[in-house]
């Protein structure tokens, strides 16, 4: 009972945290831009939505959408975001470094980049340090040597601004450099971790940005609620009328079912989308299902001869393996749906597996507990709530 007022406290003071099908947010579709003529694969593809995801991510945004559109599109939902001018501002940090040459032409871009690091000039002033994959080392040494010989500068450029435009002396071999300029030591930091954490292989640009509201949500939460509502009455009744004093024992662990999975999905922060919905119905019939499976048990050992204490003991051991097994089965494909799914499919997946582990604890352990908490009182007076004469 502790546990359950402690899911009760949670629940109460921290918010549920809604999708964008539910509250709403910015639909946001970006596009390789036209400029950019460098091949544009799969690979890219995948590397650049990653980024994205990163950056989407450190907005602080609850369950964002960030998947393929296409051979050259990323699509983002941002849930709880309406500013357009946010969303763009925080996607729109794209970390593209470029090597160009002294005509503005792109050699490599920041996909040739192994990592960035805080460092100093010789001078001991800000500075970034970089190190380059072994493409791109060739690429920067084959344009360092070209244009030492006529000492023009070659332009590295992050985000279309110039950081630093050297003129190398010869070859820069070994696929390391120093970009230095007029940096302090924090803007020299934040473009070490921008860069290393999130340089994109290809330049971006927004093509369409739109809001979407959340009328639809709240009209689609309404009608989940009242339909949860009259299922989980209609399920509690059934149990109660069905099964008596354990149909009663099983309505009150599944309210303590409900509480403590709401406050999983809320201390975990996860984000209840219209399928996560689905999914916490779906885990509420398994509840019931479970304690089903060992009522039925108890039953059949009450009816093979034992004593009510004795039934309960082995009926619960008896129903554990199907329950495991069952539960067990339906965890698998909860975590393939985790992990091919994305957006409202993974929060179909968390509620569902979420309720399931709660379902199993509070039938394998509540239920259990308050049903022996009652009839230990007197086995013999309470026997005959189960529905089975006890053996004399």
């Amino acid at each position: 009972m502790a546990l359950a007022a402690a899911a009760a406290v949670v629940v109460y003071f921290q918010p549920l945290r809604y999708g964008l099908d539910l509250q709403g947010g910015v639909h946001v579709v970006m596009e390789v831009d036209e400029a950019y003529t460098l091949p544009v694969t799969r690979e890219v593809m995948e590397r650049t939505k990653a980024v994205v995801d990163r950056r989407v991510n450190g907005l602080g945004v609850t369950e964002p959408i960030v998947q393929l559109g296409g051979e050259r599109r990323i699509i983002v939902e941002l849930p709880g975001v309406h500013d357009h001018q946010q969303a763009i501002d925080t996607i729109g940090k794209t970390a593209l470094l470029e090597f160009k040459d002294p005509y503005g032409n792109t050699v490599f871009t920041g996909a040739e980049l192994r990592s960035a690091t805080l460092s100093s000039d010789q001078f001991g002033r800000p500075a970034i340090a970089i190190r380059l994959n072994d493409n791109g080392a060739r690429l920067f040494a084959d344009l360092t040597a070209r244009y030492s010989l006529t000492q023009e500068p070659l332009p590295i450029v992050l985000d279309g601004d110039i950081l630093v435009a050297p003129v190398p002396e010869g070859p820069i071999t070994g696929g390391e450099a120093i970009i230095t300029g007029q940096f302090t030591v924090e803007e020299a930091r934040n473009i070490a971790i921008l860069l290393q954490s999130g340089s994109l292989p290809v330049p971006l640009k927004v093509v369409e940005i739109r809001n979407v509201g959340p009328t639809l949500g709240q009209e689609s939460i309404d009608r989940s609620l009242r339909a949860g509502v009259a299922g989980i009455v209609l399920v509690l009744l059934f149990m109660l009328f069905y099964y008596r004093l354990p149909g009663g024992v099983a309505d009150v662990a599944l309210g303590i079912y409900v509480l403590l999975l709401f406050a999983l999905i809320v201390g975990l922060g996860a984000t209840l989308t219209l399928p996560g919905i689905a999914g916490l119905i779906l885990s509420v019939g398994m509840a019931v299902d479970a304690n089903v499976i060992i009522f039925e048990r108890v039953k059949e050992e009450l009816r093979s001869g034992k004593r009510l204490r004795a039934a309960i003991d082995a009926g619960w051991k008896r129903a554990f393996v199907a329950i495991f097994d069952s539960n067990l089965t339906t965890l698998i494909a909860a975590a393939v749906l985790y992990y091919f799914g994305t957006g409202p499919v993974r929060g179909f997946a968390v509620t569902l597996s979420l309720g399931i582990l709660t379902s199993m604890f509070t039938a394998i352990v509540v239920t259990r507990a308050l049903l022996t908490a009652i009839v230990e009182r007197n086995p013999s007076r309470y026997v005959r709530y189960f529905g089975v004469k006890e053996a004399a």
